[in-house]
């Protein structure tokens, strides 16, 4: 992520993170969205054990239609362009969060807002395509009384920071069909804020998994003035050690990293009609069958950090044919533990950075926080991933296709040696063979950079298949999602070529990801060795 130091680099010299800015229907039309919505909403909170695709096999027409057909229902419906913020709120004039960061359909979310305003209103919008309004208003809430609530406190040990708000209201979900929302919070003086939430897939049988990464919001979430990265006089050394969801997000005017991490390839995905399911981070850390029967698990750009639990959850899923898409780079890089707050489980994010200082160095080391790829209990991320993090890059460079006939650029016109300016960076992965790395494994392409600290790497973009006939996509470039339609990286800037290879590529393996375990239509050939699996 922007502003983040190199994997490598000494720890006092990560630098504060930089956010990016991103930013109608016949009757017949009608009826279909009503019932798969009844459907969707009426489904038990998990798919029974027969209801589950077995292990390995690929998920039917059927299924997969029935599928992407609620997708395609939704998104005919009318979008609303005025989701965007038109009178952003200072810190102290209007802002939020929820008690929880996902839920599922019908359940009940409470909100804990503070504003200088007399009253405000909550509008509930749903991200998708909607012909390109991209936002559909699903909710809005009457006049709730406004309330400034207490400052700041930070809590020991750790220097956690918490919003110690009282609830202003409760807002029902009855009727909103899963995906990522934002919560506009609009005051009776205009300002205006977000919150993000998620509302949880009752099931994920034959579908693609998109998982919202809110650990990573988390990590780099300033708000109180103390992130995992910065203490409130900016330095590394009065760091949080511990962070809470218990506060509002500071960057993207509430919305976390949401335009930035999440938004272009919800928009993409949902335009395609895929059979899609939502879900966040936490839902992996808190139950090891949620991905169970999914086609595909799709990890949203920079996805850093993962607890013991979200790991196992997902090489579970890539073990039992689930394919595996990280469109980013620097994933499973950050080693957490999660801790409950008064509000409920896995609301406090643990991460010392510096394993001697973790409480549990020397007594649990399998728990201890720090780096995957570091002792005390090194696991690198390249065994689920395929590659290992390179670096973090000061500016961005060309992406290079070195395999242009690989399935992933098909229809996109690409030819060997062509370059991408404005891909790469800025954090960015590599493939090394001396590390733990699944073969055979292909790298489509691989482009020189520069790091932010003085040396060379290359970032790579690659494509494994595992025993169980999964494949495992790693765009190993935090930029890719910043070449999709709609994004708006203010530092990044992809030319009209770059934005359309790298849309069709996306197409390319969001569409294969869908039928099932890749590796059987696309075996995958080593780089190294020219040696095909299966």
């Amino acid at each position: 992520m922007r502003g983040i130091g190199a994997g490598g680099a000494g720890l006092t010299e990560l630098a504060r993170p930089r956010a990016r800015q991103r930013w109608r229907t016949a009757p017949a039309v009608a009826a279909l969205v009503a019932l798969v919505l009844t459907a969707a909403c009426s489904s038990p909170s998990r798919p029974s054990r027969q209801a589950r695709a077995r292990p390995g096999q690929a998920q039917s027409s059927a299924q997969i239609l029935s599928s992407a057909a609620q997708i395609r229902a939704e998104n005919a419906l009318p979008g609303d362009p005025g989701w965007r913020i038109t009178h952003p709120g200072s810190e102290r004039q209007v802002e939020g969060y929820a008690d929880h960061t996902d839920v599922l359909p019908g359940a009940p979310v409470r909100l804990f807002v503070s504003t200088t305003a007399r009253s405000f209103r909550v509008r509930a919008f749903r991200f998708g395509w909607y012909g390109g309004d991209l936002a559909r208003l699903v909710w809005t809430s009457p006049g709730v009384p406004g309330q400034l609530q207490r400052a700041a406190r930070t809590v020991a040990p750790g220097g956690m920071v918490v919003a110690p708000w009282q609830p202003s209201l409760t807002v029902p979900t009855v009727g909103w069909p899963p995906g990522s929302y934002l919560l506009r919070l609009d005051t009776s003086t205009g300002a205006q804020s977000y919150l993000p939430l998620v509302i949880r897939s009752p099931s994920v049988a034959g579908r693609e998994v998109l998982v919202q990464a809110v650990t990573s919001y988390q990590a780099y979430n300033g708000w109180g003035g103390s992130s995992l990265y910065n203490g409130p006089n900016g330095s590394f050394a009065t760091r949080s050690r511990r962070v809470s969801f218990d506060r509002p997000y500071s960057p993207e005017r509430g919305a976390g990293f949401f335009f930035q991490l999440e938004q272009p390839l919800v928009s993409l995905a949902e335009r395609l009609g895929l059979p899609l399911a939502y879900l966040t981070s936490i839902d992996a850390n808190l139950d090891p069958h949620v991905l169970d029967g999914a086609a595909a698990v799709i990890s949203e750009a920079h996805d850093e950090y993962w607890s013991g639990s979200m790991r196992a959850t997902f090489t579970r899923a890539r073990d039992h044919g689930e394919n595996l898409a990280f469109f980013g780079a620097n994933a499973i890089y950050r080693k957490i533990r999660f801790q409950s707050s008064a509000l409920g489980r896995d609301r406090i994010e643990v991460n010392y950075k510096v394993p001697q200082e973790d409480p549990l160095y020397g007594r649990d080391n399998a728990l201890v926080t720090g780096n995957w790829p570091d002792p005390p209990d090194a696991d690198p991320e390249s065994s689920l991933t395929g590659q290992a993090y390179g670096c973090f890059s000061s500016r961005d460079y060309p992406l290079v296709v070195t395999d242009p006939g690989g399935w992933v650029w098909a229809g996109s016109g690409v030819h060997r040696g062509e370059s991408l300016p404005g891909v790469v960076g800025p954090e960015s992965d590599q493939v090394e063979v001396s590390s733990p790395t699944p073969r055979p494994v292909e790298v489509l392409a691989r482009s020189p950079a520069a790091c932010a600290y003085g040396s060379t790497t290359e970032s790579d973009v690659s494509y494994y298949v595992a025993r169980s006939r999964a494949g495992v996509f790693d765009a190993g470039t935090e930029g890719w999602v910043c070449a999709l339609p709609g994004a708006r990286c203010s530092d990044q800037a992809p030319g009209p070529l770059a934005r359309r290879v790298i849309e069709a590529a996306t197409r390319n393996v969001l569409d294969a990801f869908a039928h099932g375990p890749a590796g059987l239509a696309h075996p995958a050939v080593d780089y190294v060795t020219g040696r095909v699996f299966p």
